[in-house]
């Protein structure tokens, strides 16, 4: 009895030992400290997209939002900030405040783009958001409002 107890702890033992010296799984961090492997993994998950200024819209994105202002447009209801106006949803005589490339000023009032409109000219890329800026919808880079590309008069 004593013999078959200690041939039960030493295969336990074992068993304990094996687990023990198993490899880590993918998802484990790389033991070099915190975070070491989080970079690695993100870059598994989310591939990088590369979105060059100007080049995001197309001549299908810019017809669908076009065609859904100037529908707002006819029906009256123009975006927030023009609505005040009462001048058929025209935008001031301003000059156009923001540019491509560059972060929007931190006076521009912006709008977030309905989602009606997003979902049918497709979700910006991870790290993007669409907004409205007078008659102009702006793909910006989230953080820096960087404008990376834009659809222009929108209710001509």
């Amino acid at each position: 009895m004593k013999k078959l107890s200690l041939i039960a702890l030493a295969l336990g033992m074992a068993m304990a030992a094996g687990h023990a010296l198993a490899e880590k799984p993918d998802w484990a961090e790389d033991g070099h400290g915190k975070g070491h492997g989080k970079k690695h993994r993100e870059e598994e998950r989310a591939p990088a997209v590369e979105i060059q200024i100007g080049g995001y819209f197309g001549e299908h994105q810019r017809r669908i939002a076009s065609e859904y202002y100037e529908e707002q447009g006819r029906k009256g209801r123009c975006p927030p900030g023009l609505a005040k106006k009462h001048n058929g949803c025209q935008p001031p005589g301003q000059a156009k405040r923001w540019q491509m490339g560059r972060p929007l000023e931190r006076d521009v009032v912006f709008y977030p783009v309905p989602p009606e409109v997003v979902v049918r000219i497709g979700m910006p890329p991870a790290g993007y958001r669409y907004v409205r800026v007078l008659n102009d919808v702006l793909m910006v880079a989230i953080g820096s409002n960087m404008v990376v590309d834009a659809i222009e008069d929108l209710m001509r």
